[in-house]
C-alpha cells in the first residue's frame, strides 16, 4: 500500500516562519498485464483469478492516497506466431480485437482515466520512458507473470529510476510455476528490488 503522507508541504504563519512540514512520497503503482488470456485465458493458470481483489483494493489504495496507477498491457497482431516472442512461445494470446487481451475483470473498470502502456514484449519500452520523465519515490508493480512481465519490467523501472525505491507486492503477483515464481521473487531481491508480503 502507498506508504507516503502528502508531500514536502510548509504552512507559512503570519510572521512568514514556517509552523508544520511533512513528507510527501510521490508513488507509482504499475500493474503489469493483469488481461484475460493471463487470468483465464490460452495462457491463464490456477490461482490467477484470486489476484484479483487484492490488486483492485491495492489501486483503490494507490488513489485514495492521491497516487498514480498505470498499467501494461500484453499486445499482440495476427502474425504473432511469425515473431520471435511466437517462435518460442507458440500460444496466441492478447490478440487485437479479442476478449483477451482486455484487462480482467474489475481491474478493467479500475483503469479507466489511466495510463495503459500497450506492448507486444515483455518489458514496455513506453513505461521506460515514463520513468524517465517523470520522477517517482517508490514504484511498486503487481499483476502476471511474476517471472516474465513483472519481473522484465522491475528490471526496467530500476534502469530508468536509478533513485527510486522498486518493490514487487508478492501477494498480488503469481505464475503457471510455483517454483519458477519463488526463484524470481529471490531473483528480484538479488537485484535490490524489495519484495514484499511474501
Amino acid at each position: 500500500m502507498p506508504t507516503g503522507t502528502p508531500y514536502l508541504q510548509r504552512s507559512i504563519d503570519q510572521g512568514g516562519t514556517p509552523n508544520r512540514e511533512e513528507f510527501y512520497m510521490k508513488e507509482l503503482l504499475i500493474v503489469v498485464d493483469f488481461q484475460n488470456d493471463f487470468v483465464d485465458g490460452s495462457l491463464g493458470f490456477s490461482g490467477a483469478e484470486r489476484l484479483e481483489g487484492p490488486i483492485c483494493d491495492k489501486i483503490l489504495a494507490y488513489r485514495q492516497a492521491g497516487q498514480t496507477v498505470v498499467f501494461t498491457m500484453d499486445a499482440h497482431e495476427a502474425n504473432y506466431l511469425e515473431t520471435r516472442e511466437g517462435r518460442k512461445l507458440p500460444v496466441p494470446h492478447c490478440l487485437s480485437g479479442s476478449k483477451g487481451r482486455e484487462l480482467y475483470g474489475r481491474v478493467k473498470d479500475l483503469s479507466e482515466g489511466c495510463l495503459c502502456f500497450e506492448k507486444n514484449t515483455f518489458g514496455s519500452d513506453r513505461l521506460f520512458d515514463y520513468l524517465r520523465e517523470h520522477s517517482f519515490d517508490r514504484v511498486e508493480l503487481v499483476g502476471l507473470v511474476s517471472n516474465i512481465c513483472v519481473l522484465a519490467n522491475a528490471v526496467l523501472a530500476g534502469a530508468a529510476s536509478s533513485e527510486s525505491i522498486v518493490s514487487v507486492d508478492a501477494s498480488c503477483t503469481a505464475s503457471f510455476d510455483p517454483l519458477l515464481h519463488e526463484k524470481t521473487l529471490d531473483v528480484l531481491a538479488g537485484i535490490q528490488v524489495q519484495v514484499t508480503n511474501r
